[in-house]
């Protein structure tokens, strides 16, 4: 399923979207960017699977899958990329919408928005925190808070089936949210970043807990694997830990 470009540059034109359009111009401007991460992901997703992308933003993720044919759950809280996803893929029945957060409990949470930098809003204040005065961070500003709807990842799971992957980019919420978790999947990944090295930790522990029992990482946006070979909880542990803070995030892959 390709997104017709008409609608993305309605999108970047719309005065209310200005805080997207440099991620509509990342996420849908570079063909062979949406074509490394098809490759990427097509060794998670296979046609027909359900794929559910927790944090999805404005769904440059939730294309991805769609291009591989999977079914997609998109779960962003956001109301402006909300909006974006729905704009983007409201003709296509492949796709749902749940505008709510993902965290340990239902409910509702406290979203801190970047209004400048939307894709880093997040529900942790310990990652506001984290990020003042670091590196690479100093320009963010979290200058709104919103209360929204906040769903589990078992709730999902329940209402709309298992998940053949989950892809978790929740800006050092990463760890509450497989807390909603109380059973393995067959593939799932979650964010990490330089500036919460501990968030990681927790998660990576969780996700032992789950059951998985193979890890590994892919650093920022280079949309393949780190290393060589999958690896243990431990090992995975040691390699975060050892990241030089320019590394600054990417993914942790995790496997039964």
């Amino acid at each position: 399923m390709h997104v017709n470009t008409e609608v993305v540059e309605s999108l970047k034109a719309d005065p209310a979207a200005a805080s997207l359009r440099r991620s509509l111009e990342l996420s849908y401007g570079d063909p062979a960017r949406a074509a490394a991460m098809d490759r990427f992901y097509a060794q998670f997703v296979r046609p027909g699977d359900l794929v559910i992308d927790v944090g999805a933003h404005v769904g440059d993720r939730t294309g991805s899958f769609r291009r591989l044919g999977a079914r997609v759950v998109a779960v962003e809280p956001q109301p402006l990329c909300a909006r974006a996803i729905r704009t983007l893929y409201g003709g296509d029945d492949q796709v749902v919408l749940v505008e709510a957060a993902c965290g340990a409990t239902p409910g509702v949470l406290e979203l801190h928005v970047n209004s400048a930098n939307p894709t880093v809003s997040t529900a942790s204040p310990h990652f506001i925190r984290a990020a003042d005065g670091a590196d690479g961070w100093r320009q963010e500003t979290w200058d709104a808070r919103i209360d929204v709807p906040s769903t589990t990842l078992d709730a999902l799971v329940a209402e709309h089936g298992v998940p053949a992957f989950v892809k978790v980019d929740v800006e050092g919420f990463e760890d509450s949210v497989l807390a909603g978790l109380t059973r393995v999947l067959p593939a799932l990944s979650f964010e990490f970043t330089t500036i919460e090295r501990a968030v990681a930790r927790r998660a990576l522990d969780r996700a032992t807990v789950l059951g998985f029992t193979r890890f590994n990482l892919a650093i920022g946006d280079t949309m393949a694997l780190a290393e060589p070979s999958w690896m243990s909880a431990t090992a995975m542990a040691a390699v975060l830990g050892a990241l030089p803070h320019a590394a600054n995030s990417g993914d942790v892959y995790c496997m039964p």
